[in-house]
């Protein structure tokens, strides 16, 4: 069973030799990867027009750098295979990884995704990310991270996937809308995840699939005037679009205060009134944004969803 690999890349030409090498090793699982080039000026494009590779290259050219998310989706809407692994380009992923997911994700129809065992390219014993936790305060966290691989050993439930390194099931991105197009970049694979808890679908890791991550590699750093303000607009449009009108009266006061110690963390840093005004851009944008529809049927999984936000509020408390 062969996967459709999906790629965004923006200038990164740099990444490529070892991105590709590392496929190649597991070219047997691989039916096509689909790179979308979002307007690089490097050598990217002539880079992949000029090597040869063990599967099939679809590259996409944008004329400009529309975003991951949008990125992401042009590529799904081309790819083929019934599972597609979005991969970051500054990974490097270690061989019989993807046979892991693929075995995990057929596991049952009701598992929506398989996120990687990723880890830190500078200390591979160390990890970047084993999965997204989102809480009542409105924050996501990276699963796992700085801690030692051994740690996370067993296939176990996540909320959300990292679409850095995540396997898909395409028949139920389709049916969930796939990424939102408005969200450019970030959180738009939580956004993905609150939609598909939902409608009633799990999402796991797989810890014997391992892949090796630089990290903000397109961005340049963790906190930059650009990564505050989109990830600030992003996440009102997350609470805005997925969250129904009774748990947003019940989680105000969290999420009040889970804006306020951000922005005053942010301030810290310098980046307070860009913080401020992703807020108020999100805030003024939300005409922009298609609500997920409230289904009465799915009124077990928005309380099992709750539930899992309130269970992560208090584990991040009690640290």
């Amino acid at each position: 069973m062969k996967v459709s690999v999906v790629t965004p890349n923006y200038n990164g030409e740099r990444f490529l030799k070892a991105f590709f090498e590392s496929l190649n090793d597991d070219s047997e699982f691989i039916g096509e990867v689909i790179i979308i080039d979002n307007g690089s000026d490097d050598n990217s494009r002539q880079y992949i027009k000029n090597n040869t590779f063990d599967f099939p290259v679809i590259l996409i050219e944008n004329n400009e750098n529309l975003g991951f998310a949008p990125a992401v989706n042009q590529g799904i809407s081309k790819a083929k295979y019934d599972y597609i692994f979005s991969l970051n380009n500054d990974t490097e992923i270690k061989k019989g990884s993807i046979a892991h997911m693929v075995s995990l994700i057929s596991g049952g129809d009701d598992i929506f995704s398989v996120q990687a065992k990723m880890l830190q390219y500078k200390n591979k014993r160390l990890i970047d990310d084993v999965g997204d936790e989102y809480n009542l305060l409105g924050w996501t966290k990276k699963t796992g991270e700085n801690h030692d691989s051994e740690e996370y050993s067993e296939v176990r439930e996540i909320f959300s996937s990292c679409a850095g390194a995540a396997l898909y099931r395409k028949s139920v991105l389709e049916e969930l809308g796939g990424f939102d197009d408005n969200f450019f970049a970030y959180m738009e694979d939580v956004d993905l995840a609150l939609r598909s808890k939902i409608n009633g679908y799990r999402n796991l890791l797989c810890p014997q699939a391992i892949v090796y991550h630089i990290g903000s590699a397109t961005s340049g750093s963790r906190y930059n005037e650009f990564k505050v303000k989109l990830a600030a607009r992003n996440n009102v449009w997350v609470v805005y679009k997925n969250i129904p009108i009774p748990f947003k009266i019940t989680n105000f006061i969290f999420l009040f205060f889970g804006f306020l110690f951000k922005y005053l963390f942010f301030l810290r840093k310098g980046f307070g009134s860009l913080y401020l005004e992703g807020i108020r851009e999100g805030l003024s944008g939300r005409d922009k944004i298609t609500k997920t529809k409230f289904k009465s049927e799915n009124t077990v999984n928005y309380l099992k969803m709750e539930y899992r936000l309130i269970i992560n509020t208090i584990k991040f408390l009690k640290r």
